[in-house]
C-alpha cells in the first residue's frame, strides 16, 4: 500500500544570511565559462557577460544566439497561439524583449526548458536574435519545469509535459522515478500524462483529486516506472469509459448540468470521506470502476446534481 509522504517543515532562515555578496556574483573564475564562452562564438553566438548565481554561486552567462539555433526541450507542452500572439503585440508595443530565456547547450544543440511562448513569439516577429541565461549544468533543464511561470499550466497541459520528461529521463538512464520527485512535482500527472497521451480529450482534471490520494512516486527505475504508468493510465482510461456512459445516460434522461460528471466521479469514489492516507491504487480504481458500471441512473434527481455547487473540476 502506498503511504502518505508527510510534509516537511521548512527551517527558518535568518535575513541576508544566504549566498554570494554583490562583490562576490561579479566573479565567474569557474572554468566552465570559458569553454561556454568558445563554443556560443563558434556557434554564431555572443557572451554579453557572466556572472555567478547570487543563491547557488554557479555560473551563468548572458548570451545572444541565432533565433534558429534555440529550440524548446523535446518534452515541453505545444505553445499556446493566443499567448504567442498576446506576447507578440506586448514586445511590439514595448519595443524591446526583456525577459531573456533560460538556454541550456545539450551536445551540440540550445534547449530553452521555460521559454517556448518568447520563443515563438520572436520568431514570428521576424528576430534575428534571442537573449538568454546559459546555464553550464544541463540537466537544469529538467529542473525548470517547477519555476515555469510564463503561462500557468492546466493539468493537460501539466500532465502530457511530465510524462515526455519522464520518458526523456528514462532515455539517459536516470534513476528511479522517486529521485526526481522535484521534476516532476506530484505522481498523478505521470499517470494522468499517460492516460492523455491516449485519449487527448479526457477530462483529468475531474480525476486529479482522487489520484492525489492513491497515487504516489515509485521506487522503480524510469524505464520500468513509465511501463507502471501507462498501466495505471489504462485503468484511468476505463475508469472514465464508464463515468462517460453513465454521464450520458443522465443526459438522456433529461439532467443538464456542467456538474454531471465530477457528481459521477463523487459518487463512485470510495475514498470521499476516508480519513486514512494510505490507499492501494488498483483497489480504488477498481472500486470505482465497478460502481460507475452498475451506477443507476433513475436514482438521481437535478436537485442532486445541483447540491454539488462550486465551480466544476478542470477538464484540461
Amino acid at each position: 500500500m502506498a503511504k502518505k509522504k508527510k510534509a516537511t517543515r521548512r527551517k527558518k532562515i535568518e535575513t541576508n544570511s544566504v549566498g554570494l555578496t554583490t562583490a562576490e556574483v561579479r566573479v565567474t573564475s569557474d572554468p566552465r565559462v570559458r569553454e561556454l564562452t568558445a563554443l556560443v562564438e563558434n556557434d554564431g553566438g555572443a557572451v554579453l557577460g557572466s556572472y555567478c548565481d547570487p543563491f547557488g554561486g554557479t555560473p551563468v552567462l548572458l548570451v545572444a544566439l541565432p533565433i534558429d539555433g534555440v529550440e524548446p526541450t523535446p518534452y515541453q507542452r505545444d505553445p499556446s497561439e493566443p499567448h504567442v500572439k498576446r506576447l507578440m503585440t506586448v514586445i511590439e508595443k514595448v519595443g524591446r524583449f526583456l525577459d531573456p530565456l533560460v538556454i541550456v547547450r545539450d551536445g551540440d544543440q540550445y534547449w530553452t526548458p521555460n521559454g517556448n511562448h518568447r520563443l515563438q513569439a520572436m520568431r514570428k516577429l521576424g528576430a534575428k536574435t534571442i537573449t538568454g541565461l546559459l546555464v553550464p549544468e544541463s540537466d537544469v533543464a529538467f529542473k525548470i519545469l517547477a519555476l515555469n511561470t510564463e503561462k500557468a499550466h492546466n493539468v493537460k497541459e501539466k500532465s502530457l509535459e511530465t510524462i515526455r520528461m519522464a520518458r526523456a529521463l528514462a532515455e539517459r538512464g536516470a534513476g528511479k522515478e522517486s529521485d526526481h520527485a522535484f521534476e516532476f512535482e506530484e505522481a498523478p500527472y505521470l499517470t494522468l500524462g499517460a492516460a492523455y497521451e491516449e485519449r487527448r480529450s479526457l477530462g483529468g482534471g475531474g480525476y486529479h483529486s482522487v489520484l492525489r490520494r492513491i497515487d504516489d512516486f515509485l521506487d522503480e527505475s524510469l524505464t520500468k516506472a513509465v511501463r507502471e504508468r501507462e498501466r495505471r493510465a489504462a485503468k484511468v482510461l476505463k475508469l472514465d469509459d464508464a463515468v462517460s456512459k453513465v454521464v450520458a445516460a443522465l443526459k438522456e434522461k433529461g439532467l443538464t448540468s456542467p456538474y454531471l460528471r465530477p457528481f459521477v466521479i463523487a459518487r463512485v469514489n470510495p475514498i470521499r470521506f476516508s480519513k486514512s492516507t494510505e490507499f492501494d491504487f488498483d483497489e480504488v480504481m477498481d472500486k470505482m470502476i465497478a460502481a460507475a458500471s452498475r451506477f443507476n441512473v433513475d436514482r438521481v434527481r437535478q436537485e442532486d446534481v445541483a447540491k454539488m455547487g462550486g465551480a466544476p473540476p478542470e477538464e484540461g
